[in-house]
């Protein structure tokens, strides 16, 4: 309809726009800052890891194509950079400094030598959370809490490093001496700083020798701190929706209460090496200074009952050896002994030094 000052036609009126909350800017400008300070450090690893949490947040808020791609070209960053280059190492300040240690390892799983079911079990975990955006995106949770139990030396520690390896994540180790103290409630208190931290800074949260603050409770000596800290635990893990992997590990899963086991997306057990496996990680660690005569699989017979940490000490007790000697090689005789000090220490009974 025209009118005094030209032809108007039809008026419209713009559409309100959808207001975002102060949560979902908040978590952006963070975002943000966070890129710009490790670009600026020179922390790949640091950007990469924020990167990631800038995918699952466009993911919550429904763009997931954008999500889906980011999340492939952080994939495709990490498959160029092929194994991580050293980076400085940005260490949790204040009251944190006394609870977190922090790390970004270089570890892979190809470098754990565990039973083919938990490797299963380990890369189904690192494929899940390379497509979390995806899984997200239909209302699903990739696997993120994990409970690993089996007896000292079999690979729980390592396997932490192995994960934060792959998914290039900083590994942040809790100090056990900083959790628990001897005031009533404080452990608690501190447990939520380390899972408000979470919730912060992706990464992978490693509460190894766990039986310490998940013992069951009701055992006597009880005075009621158990209860107290084992009911904080099972809370703060039951609300946890970071994007963090949360991985408790005991040498003690007999101890650890029972309702902990079901907070857990996945319980991995843990095994001493069989034989091949043995054999396997002798190869690995002394390939490049064995005699080419060695018969692995004699020296795998004998180390039986060793642990994979025992029997990583032995391989490099050997190279130790050998570079002290400045021999040309190990020989089988030269591996033997250093799996017979390592199965001594561990008070085993072995066979004698041959003559």
């Amino acid at each position: 309809m025209a009118g005094p000052h030209g032809n108007f036609g039809v008026v419209r009126l713009p559409l309100p726009k959808k207001r975002r909350s102060t949560e979902d800017v908040m978590a952006s400008g963070d975002q943000l800052k966070a890129l710009l300070r490790s670009h600026i450090d020179g922390d790949d690893d640091r950007f990469l890891s924020v990167a990631v949490q800038v995918a699952a947040h466009k993911a919550r808020m429904g763009h997931t194509k954008l999500a889906r791609e980011l999340r492939d070209i952080v994939d495709q960053a990490k498959a160029r950079a092929g194994v991580a280059s050293p980076v400085a190492i940005t260490r949790p300040r204040g009251e944190l400094s006394g609870l977190l240690e922090v790390a970004y390892p270089r570890e892979r799983l190809r470098d754990l030598v565990v039973h083919d079911h938990l490797l299963g079990q380990l890369r189904r975990i690192v494929r899940e959370q390379r497509n979390a955006a995806r899984i997200l995106a239909q209302g699903l949770s990739p696997r993120r809490k994990l409970f690993l139990s089996g007896k000292p030396g079999t690979g729980k520690t390592l396997t932490a490093s192995a994960l934060a390896g792959e998914l290039g994540l900083p590994l942040f180790q809790v100090r056990l001496d900083g959790l628990i103290t001897k005031f009533m409630g404080e452990t608690a208190s501190k447990l939520r700083l380390i899972f408000d931290v979470t919730a912060r800074t992706c990464g992978i949260y490693f509460f190894d020798e766990f039986d310490a603050i998940g013992t069951k409770r009701g055992l006597p000596g009880d005075v009621g701190e158990i209860r107290r800290i084992v009911n904080s635990f099972l809370q703060m893990i039951e609300q946890d929706r970071s994007h963090s992997l949360i991985v408790s590990a005991t040498n003690c899963a007999d101890i650890v209460d029972d309702a902990f086991l079901r907070r857990f997306d996945d319980v991995l057990t843990y095994r001493k090496p069989n034989p091949q496996q043995i054999a396997a990680l002798l190869r690995r660690r002394l390939h490049d200074i064995a005699a080419p005569s060695i018969d692995w699989k004699a020296l795998a017979d004998e180390a039986l009952g060793l642990s994979q940490a025992d029997v990583a000490r032995a391989a490099d007790d050997a190279r130790k050896d050998i570079l002290i000697r400045n021999a040309e090689f190990a020989t089988a005789s030269d591996i033997q002994v250093t799996l017979q000090e390592r199965l001594r220490a561990t008070n085993r009974v072995v066979k004698p030094y041959a003559e």
